[in-house]
């Protein structure tokens, strides 16, 4: 199962969108304009975002850029309209869109798009999971004020990975949990170990994670993050 956000102004498709979708098994997330799919995106990436390209706020090819410039551009996005041009897909595929689907939007190309873009999800998700091997070897200033785990123990590929966080606290990841619970899990332990070393402030946790204070609070809040036990800890 996975997260899905369907971005467009018309009731009708998104409710469409959302039928087809959910017999496929996955949540869906509905958002009728721009705002809306910014306060979606800011409580916590979908696996996959459906933008439509013409709305009344703001357009989608304009939201995309917007969330590419802010770093927010993490999961994949298909584009949807039936009125944008040729140039406008390749435009919204060169910001960041996976694909472009074309309203009326046929069953068929609609579930293997969708497909493409899980695949890719999980793939892109995959890749940093052997990221902390070379990381722990080219930041020798991260080692000062607590011991390193021993790189050749730091992560096994099969299992798990073990990290060492904020005061010497190891964090342990399981790859053998679905896909959106290892992404909140390793998302807890970022954070907690911002805080950790921040002492609890928001403020400078916000600066070192590139999100505004109103985000970092409901991503905190949504994945049961408590600043002020944090703090305690790094006082």
């Amino acid at each position: 199962m996975a997260n899905i956000l369907v971005v467009d102004d018309e009731m009708g498709i998104r409710e469409l969108l959302s039928e087809i979708l959910s017999d496929e098994g996955h949540a869906i997330q509905l958002a009728e304009n721009a705002q809306q799919a910014r306060e979606a995106r800011a409580g916590g990436a979908p696996d996959l975002v459906l933008l439509d390209i013409w709305m009344p706020d703001t357009d989608g090819v304009t939201l995309l850029k917007e969330w590419q410039r802010d770093g927010l551009l993490t999961m994949p996005v298909i584009m949807m309209s039936g009125h944008a041009t040729i140039d406008t897909a390749v435009e919204a595929t060169r910001i960041g869109a996976l694909n472009f689907l074309e309203k009326p939007i046929a069953l068929q190309k609609l579930l293997k798009a969708v497909q493409q873009g899980l695949t890719r999800a999980q793939e892109t998700v995959r890749a940093p999971a052997l990221a902390p091997r070379p990381v722990a070897a080219a930041q020798p200033e991260e080692a000062q004020g607590f011991n390193q785990p021993n790189p050749a123990a730091a992560i096994s590929v099969r299992g798990g990975a073990t990290v060492a966080g904020a005061d010497n606290h190891m964090f342990n990841l399981s790859f053998d949990l679905p896909l959106r619970e290892a992404r909140d899990a390793f998302e807890r332990m970022y954070f907690e170990h911002h805080l950790g070393r921040e002492g609890g402030s928001m403020t400078r946790v916000a600066e070192k994670t590139g999100l505004e204070r109103t985000h970092l609070y409901r991503k905190l809040k949504q994945l049961g993050v408590e600043p002020g036990k944090l703090a305690k800890k790094g006082a």
